[in-house]
């Protein structure tokens, strides 16, 4: 009889994928609001508070602090514990840090907060990409993975809309903040009307459950339901004993089937975060020291967050087209002449099409990023190996926000732009390692040596 997971490999997609693609992008949406909110709020407390480069560098840097450790952990945690267990416990983590926020008085209690807004940050996004991916059919499967890194372009423009209606009214970021608080409600929603992975659950051998819920989304199919029987069971269950945990799994990710991909995806990921972050956060506050008023700042870069919208729609049609590797080259390219022409734009036109050019490139790169790299692990390993990318891209996005301040007083927008045009150029040639998976079923198996 056929496992649970093959299954889900050949079915189409479904009105329970739909609800399950939804629900897991509220999340991802909620969580790029927090994130681009902040880049709002730092240039109104700078002016507010008036702080200095290095204590907005930091409010920006401790959260990136946490993320990469709330990678790290999250991962493994949701190949211990279950992905829709990590998935609602990172939104419950980061919406109450968030809404705590509004009530801060003073830097050092923003700094500690933007931790633990990190912590759930960094745990919830690589956890909710796997969680897609195990469930999407073989055939969509990467483009459904890019469609829910759309939702973080609906989040942030929310994040643009608020920074731009909100933020500057006096003392709005207290309300922006406390608009942020809303993840910690919906975490309730993820727990009890979200599935858990059937992937996760088989490879844990825990044969019924995971069948039970594959029946839901055949019987959603019109098709007829079927059961998985015991030949299936005892192969199913024999793999849960041999799989890693805790730092073993981490150094399984370097076994000599894996290190290759895992050093070519660690370094695409460093250098996307470095440079995204770098330039994305900093944007507003960027403008204004160009001589922009903080809201027409603020109004240039709601305009070019939109453009991040249509970068995820080709996006998820090139990935089931030409392939991962294609498109996330394709897009990290485009990035890096992107960021050059606007590091070097002056008129008010140029930084709009520019931003939007570096916007529509950027946020495509991305998704196919998080469509790749679930892809490139086996089950058991799957979330650990999607976390400690994560985790490595996040220490790259600690350092940007530090690094923009230096290069803006040495060479001001034109010398930072042409560094992370360097850095997307980088990760371009790191994606030549990577294995192609489009079409390819998930692996369930570890992989031998």
């Amino acid at each position: 009889m056929t496992a649970p997971s093959a299954r889900l490999d050949s079915l189409p997609f479904t009105r329970k994928h739909l609800r399950l693609l939804t629900g897991s992008g509220v999340g991802w949406a909620l969580d790029a609001m927090d994130v681009g909110l902040i880049s709002f709020i730092i240039a109104a407390l700078a002016a507010e508070w008036q702080l200095s480069p290095t204590e907005t560098s930091w409010i920006a840097s401790v959260g990136f602090i946490g993320m990469a450790i709330g990678a790290s952990v999250g991962g493994l945690l949701a190949d211990r514990l279950g992905r829709r267990q990590v998935f609602a416990l990172t939104l419950l983590i980061y919406g109450v840090a968030t809404g705590a926020s509004a009530l801060v008085g003073g830097v050092a209690a923003l700094l500690v907060l933007r931790f633990f807004v990190g912590l759930g940050l960094g745990s919830e996004l690589p956890v909710a990409s796997t969680y897609v991916s195990e469930f999407a059919p073989t055939r969509i499967r990467g483009r459904l993975v890019v469609i829910l890194e759309a939702f973080w372009a609906v989040g942030w423009t929310l994040a643009a809309l608020i920074g731009y209606f909100v933020v500057p009214l006096e003392e709005g970021w207290r309300w922006a903040f406390a608009i942020g608080a809303v993840p910690a409600v919906y975490a309730l929603v993820v727990r009890w009307a979200l599935p858990e992975s059937p992937r996760y659950l088989e490879s844990k051998g825990r044969i019924a459950e995971s069948d039970a819920i594959v029946r839901e989304f055949e019987a959603s199919a019109g098709r007829p339901v079927t059961r998985a029987e015991s030949p299936v069971a005892p192969r199913s269950a024999a793999q849960a004993p041999s799989a890693p945990r805790g730092l073993a799994a981490v150094a399984a990710l370097w076994i000599p089937a894996l290190r290759m991909r895992t050093g070519a995806l660690w370094l695409v990921w460093f250098c996307v975060n470095f440079s995204y972050y770098g330039a994305f956060i900093w944007i507003p506050s960027i403008l204004f020291a160009q001589g922009f008023d903080l809201v027409k700042s603020f109004g240039f870069t709601l305009i070019i967050t939109l453009a991040q919208l249509p970068g995820y729609a080709v996006a998820a049609w090139l990935i089931e087209v030409w392939g991962r590797r294609a498109t996330l080259a394709t897009f990290l390219v485009g990035s890096a002449i992107a960021a050059v022409l606007f590091g070097n734009s002056t008129q008010e036109w140029q930084i709009i099409a520019t931003g939007m050019a570096l916007s529509f490139f950027n946020l495509g790169a991305w998704g196919a990023l998080y469509a790749v790299t679930p892809e490139l692990y086996p089950t058991a390993l799957r979330a650990t190996g999607a976390g400690w990318a994560a985790a490595a891209g996040r220490i790259a996005s600690i350092v940007a926000p530090l690094f923009v301040p230096w290069a803006m007083g040495i060479g001001g927008a034109p010398l930072l732009f042409t560094v992370f045009s360097i850095f997307f150029a980088v990760a371009a040639i790191g994606v030549i390692p990577l294995a192609e998976r489009k079409g390819a079923a998930l692996e369930e198996r570890l992989p031998v040596g």
